[in-house]
């Protein structure tokens, strides 16, 4: 990732952090004020955004790190913890807030009050915020390939969710209040209790991704493809027998092997290697190094070009 790039993602984890800890202020006051169960719950969710953005802040600026003797693959993975600290604080959230939620429905004591209607229009901001934010951070965390960023900006979606679910319950709860019924008290804590099954969703859905993408996962075929194409097309590959492309945060590291004329020099070889290389880290942003190993093509295993067999054409491919 260029410099250009991370200051990019900083300024995207920065956005973040001033944004969810103005929402967390705005909805813990208002909810404490109100009397609102579920807008609190909200704001202890806001809350766990702003350490979440810090983690993801930290772990961009550890990624931006350059190789060194003991990681020379980079510090990309930085980005992966990130990403699985993000998913830790929302379930720890998730459990709190259903715990409240619970201990309110069915262990309180008295009549559940209501809360006041001016809570309706702090959530209503808080959605549009949010929103806002899901957006501009999705698209700028696939524009640079982040998983930290992508992980924030799927929070901030839940936070749009848990933010409508807060709204529906406190909405119904003023209601309630407003025409003598009763029972509709109990929608603000159940929308907390929603709120807490929304959030631990999510975090356990990034958690598990971000986990596996922890675990050296290579692209997919389809999302190798191109990378594919591009070493097929440098002068002097005969075929590509494998490639692969390794996951490190925002970059990914491709270990390819590809088969040339057997009858060239060693020289020769080194040469179409290091075209492979310079070709694939010019052409993708996101490829941060090239290992190439080379093959002496071997006849006796078929490959394709454009799609058809190209065996015998052997000796009219060697450059």
């Amino acid at each position: 990732m260029t410099q250009q790039r991370f200051a990019k993602a900083e300024f995207a984890a920065w956005l973040g952090i001033f944004g969810n800890l103005a929402l967390a202020v705005m909805k813990g006051v208002v909810g404490f004020l109100s009397g609102s169960q579920a807008l609190i719950a909200d704001a202890a969710n806001s809350a766990s955004d702003v350490a979440g953005s810090f983690a993801v802040l930290i772990g961009l600026r550890a990624a931006k790190r350059p190789p060194d003797k003991d990681h020379p693959y980079g510090h990309g993975k930085a980005e992966s913890i990130a990403a699985i600290i993000v998913s830790v604080l929302l379930l720890l959230v998730g459990f709190e807030v259903a715990r409240t939620a619970v201990v309110t429905i069915f262990f309180s004591e008295g009549p559940i009050p209501i809360p006041e209607s001016y809570a309706i229009w702090a959530l209503a901001v808080a959605i549009v915020v949010k929103e806002f934010l899901f957006r501009y951070k999705f698209r700028l965390g696939k524009q640079l390939n982040s998983q930290a960023l992508i992980a924030t900006a799927w929070d901030h979606r839940s936070d749009v969710m848990a933010s409508g679910a807060a709204l529906i319950g406190v909405l119904g709860a003023v209601l309630g209040g407003i025409y003598g019924i009763g029972w509709l008290a109990y929608a603000d804590p159940v929308a907390g209790l929603l709120v807490a099954a929304l959030v631990l969703r999510m975090g356990y859905k990034l958690i598990m991704e971000s986990i596996h993408n922890t675990l050296d996962h290579v692209l997919h075929a389809e999302d190798a493809e191109e990378l594919v194409t591009a070493a097929q097309n440098v002068k002097g590959v005969i075929t590509v027998d494998e490639l692969r492309a390794r996951e490190h945060g925002h970059y990914v590291i491709v270990d390819a092997k590809i088969s040339v004329n057997p009858r060239i020099t060693v020289l020769e070889g080194h040469d179409i290697a290091k075209a492979v290389k310079h070709e694939l880290m010019n052409k993708f942003g996101h490829v941060s190094d090239v290992f190439v190993h080379v093959n002496p093509y071997d006849p006796g295993f078929p490959y394709k070009i454009d799609g058809d067999a190209a065996q015998d054409d052997y000796p009219s491919l060697l450059h």
